[in-house]
Formats: C-alpha cells, structure tokens, sequence
C-alpha cells in the first residue's frame, strides 16, 4: 500500500490483513471483558505518528453472515452507528471494492474526523474480511469544518464458530493527523472500542428482522449486478499520504464532561 499509485488488495494483501488480525505478539491487552479484548500498539512501541488499535469479540447469538451483511449495510449503519455524521459510497471499481466516504463524531472538544476510503472484501470459506485504505479524489477534497484523517489499513474479520456463532475482530492503523492527547488514546482503548463492538453485536441481533422491511432482497455486497453506483477508474484515485494533510495538535485539550445519550 506505499506505492504511490492506487491498487486494489489482491488475495496477498488480505491474507496478510487475516494474519495480523490473528497475531497477538507486539500487542498490549488493555481491556478484556465480557466476551472483548482490546489490544493496542502505542506510539512509542512503533515510532510511528499513527494508532494501532485491534478488538475481537465472540458473538454467540450471531451468524457470519449477518455480520457480514450488517458490516455493508450502509443504509442500515445510518440507524445502528451513533458516531456516524455522514456516509455514502462514491462509486464501485470492481465487483468487491468500492470508494466510500465517512466522517464521525469525535470525542468532545476534539474536532471531527472524515475519510475517503478504497474498501475490498472477500469471504474465504466460512470467513469474511473486509478492509480499507484511504485514497484522495477530486471531488471530495478535505473540508473545513473536519480534520482529514487517514486509514492506513483498516478492517474487520470474521469467523464463523457455527450456525450462529462467529468471532469478529476489527483491527485499524489510522493517522489521525493531530497529536492527541492520553486521554483520547486511554479512552479510545478501554471504553469506546468496546461500546462500539457491543453496539456492533446489538445491531446483527436486530438487522434480520430491520432487514425485512427495508428493500430485504437488497445486497449488492453479495449480487454485485445489484449495484447502482457509477464505475469510477483507478486513474481517477491517488494515495492519500498523510503528510500533505493538516496536521493539528490537540494534545493539550481537557477531556469534555458530558453525559452520555447511549
């Protein structure tokens, strides 16, 4: 993914994506309750400006394929994702990859963050992963009421454990242009990663019977002839590095006191 033209993720790169998801060596457990584990690789730990973060949780009453389907949905990641300011997908560039945009609340007073993405899937066997990366284009430059942040790998796994068991595993390397302050990190790690796959697992539990009445037969994610998005040529897409972007610092920002709506 360092090259400076734009590739689409071919079997090399995912199985190298599922092993690192499976690697625990280089990590440190920092929450580990209930069924989730949150590992983290600190700044420190890789000299690099960027965070690496990785949980899995083991779903029992979930299948992986619901997973799977509730992972795409975008439609219905509008009604489950509290974090979510706006998603939308840009166009497709083949029959597994497509570019999307998706911006999220931050932690108040930290400002929000947006990402143009090239994302890819492919189920293997009984298993799925999807995964991402962020590219530039044209017509979706950074705005300027969010900071730009840059996804430089970013996806889930899942595994199917039987008929309605699977263990998901989401793992991300993201800059998240500004240094950020401990908190952020502290809190990112040991309570707001595990709220988001608890949030996650909620919303498979209820995405069959959602799924029924909103366009149920709708999955362009496994019919691609299904897809209304315009092709968009790899030509149109560059890198996204993430030193030609805004970099800020909000290190020395309190974390806000609020309660919390969930």
């Amino acid at each position: 993914m360092s090259g400076e033209s734009v590739t689409i993720p071919d079997d090399r790169a995912f199985a190298s994506f599922k092993a690192e998801c499976l690697c625990e060596e280089g990590w440190t457990v920092t929450y580990s309750k209930s069924g989730i584990t949150v590992w983290i690789q600190t700044q420190e730990e890789q000299q690099k400006p960027n965070h690496k973060i990785k949980c899995r949780m083991v779903c029992k009453d979930v299948s992986a394929e619901t997973m799977y389907d509730v992972l795409h949905d975008i439609e219905y990641r509008r009604k489950w994702d509290t974090n979510v300011i706006e998603t939308f997908d840009i166009g497709k560039l083949t029959a597994n990859a497509d570019i999307g945009y998706y911006s999220w609340k931050c932690p108040k007073p930290l400002r929000n963050r947006d990402v143009i993405t090239l994302r890819s899937w492919l189920p293997i066997g009984k298993d799925y992963l999807i995964m991402n990366y962020s590219v530039k284009h044209a017509k979706y430059p950074p705005k300027k009421d969010m900071v730009r942040a840059v996804s430089i790998q970013t996806g889930y796994m899942i595994q199917s454990q039987g008929p309605n068991h699977c263990t998901l595993t989401y793992l991300a390397q993201v800059d998240p242009r500004g240094s950020l302050p401990k908190w952020v990190v502290n809190k990112s790690s040991q309570f707001l990663a595990p709220k988001a796959m608890k949030k996650i697992n909620k919303a498979c539990v209820k995405y069959s019977e959602w799924k029924q009445r909103h366009n149920p037969g709708f999955k362009p994610w496994l019919y691609p002839e299904q897809t209304t998005l315009p092709s968009i040529p790899l030509s149109e897409l560059t890198i996204q590095h993430a030193d030609s972007l805004e970099n800020i610092d909000e290190s020395s920002l309190a974390e806000a006191h609020e309660r919390d709506s969930d």
